[in-house]
Order: C-alpha cells, then sequence, then structure tokens
C-alpha cells in the first residue's frame, strides 16, 4: 500500500504533571499498537513528572529504547512551547500528533498515509473524532468536519476544522508557517490559519479515527471570561493578519461570546446538540 520509505513517520506527544497516568499508558499503547507502527516517537516532558508518569515512560522507553526519544524540562512551559520543541527533534517529515489522554483506532495511520499517498499534495491529513467522558465505552458526542481542502478553508473562517489529535502532518509544511506558536487554547487554529496563508493543503477522512477524552468540566471551560479573552485575541490576530476580514470577525467572535457568556447548562446543550453530533 505505502511504498518509498513513506512509511516512516514519528508521533510528536506533551505530556505534562496533571496527566493521570493510565490515560497516559492508554495513548502510548495505541501508538505501538498501530497497523504501521512510528519508527519513532518523541516524547516532551513539559515540566517535571510525577513518579506515575516517569514510570509509563520508562516503560516504554525500555521496550522500545530505538524509538522513544525523550526530552524536557524542569518547568511547564506550555503546550505551543512543547510541541514548538518536540517537532524540531522529529527526525521524519511526517509527523502525527497524538495527546496523552486520547485513543487512536489501530488504522489510523494506515489511513492517513494512504492518503498522503494518494494525494501527495496534502500537507495535513486528519479525520473525524468521536468525544468520551471517562470510559471509552462513553462516548458522548460525535464531531463531524468537511473533508475537501476548499470546504475546510471555508470551514476555517469560523471554526477550527482539525482536532489536532487526529493530524499527520509534513513537518517542512508546519515550519514553512512559523511552527507553534504562543496563542493560549488557540495554539491548533493559529497553526493552521497560517499554514493556510503558506499555501498549504487539507484533508480530514471522513470518519473517527480518534476518540477524544473531554471531562466533566469540558463545556463549562468554555465559558468562563479567560477563555473568551483568549478567543478574542487569536480572532484580533486573524484580523490584522488579513487571515479574516471585519466581517468574518464580528461573524465569529459574537457567536462565541454568547455561547460563552450563557449559562452552563445552555452552553452544553449548545454544544452537544448544535455544534456537535449524537453518537450512533
Amino acid at each position: 500500500m505505502v511504498c518509498n520509505g513513506q512509511e516512516r513517520y514519528s508521533f510528536l506527544m506533551s505530556v505534562y504533571w496533571k496527566v493521570d497516568a493510565s490515560d497516559l499508558a492508554r495513548s502510548m499503547e495505541c501508538m505501538f499498537a498501530q497497523t504501521i507502527p512510528p519508527s519513532e516517537v518523541v516524547i516532551v516532558k513539559d515540566g517535571t513528572l510525577p513518579e506515575s508518569l516517569e514510570a509509563v515512560l520508562s516503560g516504554y522507553e525500555n521496550d522500545y529504547p530505538n524509538v522513544m526519544k525523550i526530552i524536557g524540562y524542569p518547568d511547564n512551559q506550555g503546550l505551543w512551547y512543547a510541541l514548538r520543541l518536540g517537532l524540531e527533534e522529529c527526525s521524519n517529515e511526517l509527523v502525527a500528533r497524538m495527546d496523552s489522554d486520547d485513543y487512536a483506532e489501530p488504522c489510523r495511520l494506515e489511513e492517513e498515509l494512504e492518503v498522503m499517498w494518494r494525494k501527495p499534495s496534502i500537507d495535513c491529513v486528519g479525520s473525524n473524532v468521536v468525544e468520551f467522558e471517562g470510559s471509552i465505552d462513553n462516548r458522548v458526542s460525535y464531531v463531524d468536519l468537511p473533508s475537501e481542502h476548499d470546504d475546510i478553508l471555508r470551514f476555517g473562517k469560523r471554526r477550527c476544522p482539525f482536532r489536532h489529535s487526529s493530524l499527520l502532518y509534513k513537518k517542512s509544511a508546519v515550519q514553512r508557517a512559523g511552527s507553534y506558536q504562543e496563542m493560549p487554547l488557540f495554539e491548533d487554529y493559529d497553526l493552521f490559519m497560517r499554514m493556510v496563508k503558506t499555501g498549504a493543503r487539507f484533508y480530514n477522512i471522513p470518519k473517527p479515527l480518534v476518540f477524544m477524552g473531554v471531562n466533566s468540566d469540558f463545556f463549562q471551560r468554555r465559558g468562563d471570561v479567560g477563555y473568551l479573552k483568549k478567543m478574542v485575541r487569536f480572532r484580533k490576530t486573524c484580523l490584522k493578519r488579513g487571515d479574516i476580514d471585519r466581517l468574518e470577525y464580528l461573524t465569529s467572535v459574537i457567536p462565541h461570546a454568547a455561547v460563552c457568556l450563557m449559562p452552563n447548562g445552555l452552553r452544553t446543550v449548545i454544544y452537544k446538540n448544535l455544534l456537535r453530533k449524537d453518537v450512533a
């Protein structure tokens, strides 16, 4: 299926102290259970980790000494910093993202690599996702995203058209756009907007290949003033860069602000019923 060495790819993951050890172990197992396994796994320890997390990483480092590459620093610097540093350490052109509390289908990378092989102009491929709470079996919502490049660009004017932990991308395309930069809570969306300006091409596989963990306060966190300020800052940056025009700015910020400021219960209903689909 995949040939000419394109099956070689790196997994990139950031880990920080709040991650649950069992979640990390599950995510690590997903990486090595891929039908086309990674030739490299780059783990960035974003600050000092508790012994439980260190034990998980040490176990995989012992089992896969020629695959695992673990780097880090003593103080937490944030996701953007960890991923920027980790991307520089990735040896392969193709890099797959994985979050430390998510689960991936064993065929995820096989299908994403197939897209890269069939469509060599694609720089970044993702997929739809299922969100779960607590257990993988407790699936609470389905995130349906646009598949084709032009639809992704249109959707991206209003909402982020990817779930970052589902992505496989070309390292050179990400670095050409300036790599990860500081934009709290919107690092992924900011990277997408900058990649658009460099002419990158995108695709989403129209089925869920990744299961993302969400906790009980996932929707509540999207209602505090801090989240609203960060969202407005990101949108203003997009406007100043010319990523969006003033009308697109207003039609994005006003609905987001309304959702942020409404009661938590109503916000949860909006997210689960209007911005997502029920899990069949």
